[in-house]
């Protein structure tokens, strides 16, 4: 495993269309790393003619490794899938979609030797190309999850970032269900950097990530790092007690004075407002005894169906050496300096 100094896990679902141009924008980059590196596609059940062009991919580009799930399992599973196959000193996490580019990875690379950190985020600190609706729910997201737990999580830092061994196999020794990663790494703690950059149009395709699923991911995101929409509830029944209270009053008060009207209307008013009252508390303890009852069921998230690299391992049983790329001349290859180098943010 030491001998790759860097995987590149790429998730990749129905991305046919994007497919070549992410290939030829990446492979001129990783011959220039100067270090051993492997491109690990992790094909997350694609429908469309993906699983045939990584395969012929592999063949022409020998860094090529393809990890295939059964189903589609969705992103962050397919992320997980690729951590845990993959064998590198320091991985990367990208998307084919081009919109963030493969170009930072270099960077990413050298800040973590020059700094020594486990973790280098990608914060884009230009997302013009994203909608505005998009702009805001994101930077609410992220601000929100701060507010509500601990974990320290980069705004505009979504699921582009490097990773040491350490980080990789602290992630892979949690027995989490539905990770969210771009929280789960921070919550870590790891020593980290930053690299910024501008965050591109998806260069072909469809994007994976409509409402219906930013909005699970959000879901997934506060009920596992924040318990407070628990604490919500019960401040909200308290309130709900209070104004029950305040009712009471009113309606004694205008009793004495003949000023009532037949209750329907206060009935009424009031059951509406328990009502709604004990659903949401009732919405918000449902989801944590969900992730509670995902967890006891221990299923797995995904289920690999084929890996490159297992069967060249079947085909020749003795391999002379790993199937990486030969490093570059020691000219060329990133020094790591000493501990306490300048911090670049």
């Amino acid at each position: 495993m030491s001998e790759v100094e860097l995987t590149v896990v790429v998730p990749m679902y129905n991305e046919q269309e994007v497919l070549p141009l992410f290939v030829e924008r990446l492979r001129p980059l990783a011959q220039a790393w100067g270090v051993t590196y492997e491109v690990l596609c992790v094909d997350d059940g694609s429908s469309d003619a993906t699983p045939v062009l990584l395969q012929r991919l592999r063949r022409e580009w020998d860094a090529v490794r393809v990890v295939r799930l059964r189903t589609n399992a969705g992103h962050q599973a397919a992320i997980s899938a690729g951590l845990q196959r993959a064998r590198g000193r320091y991985v990367v996490t990208i998307d084919a979609d081009l919109q963030d580019p493969p170009e930072v990875i270099g960077e990413m690379l050298r800040v973590a030797h020059e700094q020594d950190v486990d973790v280098v985020y990608g914060v884009r600190s230009d997302r013009s190309s994203d909608t505005a609706f998009k702009r805001v729910t994101a930077r609410a997201f992220y601000r929100s999850i701060r507010a509500l737990s601990d974990v320290d999580a980069r705004v505009d830092a979504g699921d582009f970032r490097l990773m040491s061994r350490a980080t990789v196999e602290a992630v892979n020794a949690l027995p989490e269900h539905n990770r969210v990663l771009r929280l789960v790494v921070p919550a870590l703690g790891f020593p980290s950097a930053s690299v910024e950059y501008r965050r591109e149009q998806r260069a072909a395709g469809d994007s994976k990530y409509p409402l219906g699923t930013m909005i699970r991911l959000s879901v997934d995101g506060v009920t596992g790092f924040s318990t407070a929409p628990l604490r919500f509830a019960t401040w909200l029944g308290l309130f709900g007690g209070l104004a029950a209270v305040v009712v009471l009053v009113f309606a004694l008060v205008s009793m004495l004075m003949g000023n009532t009207l037949p209750g329907w209307t206060s009935t009424v008013v009031i059951v509406a407002a328990v009502g709604a009252v004990q659903l949401l508390a009732l919405g918000i303890l449902g989801e944590y005894v969900g992730r509670t009852y995902t967890a006891l069921q221990a299923r797995p998230a995904y289920f690999v169906a084929h890996d490159s690299l297992d069967a060249e391992g079947e085909a020749s049983p003795t391999p002379a050496a790993p199937h990486v790329v030969p490093v570059a001349p020691a000219a060329t290859v990133v020094d790591r300096p000493a501990v306490g180098s300048q911090t670049r943010t």
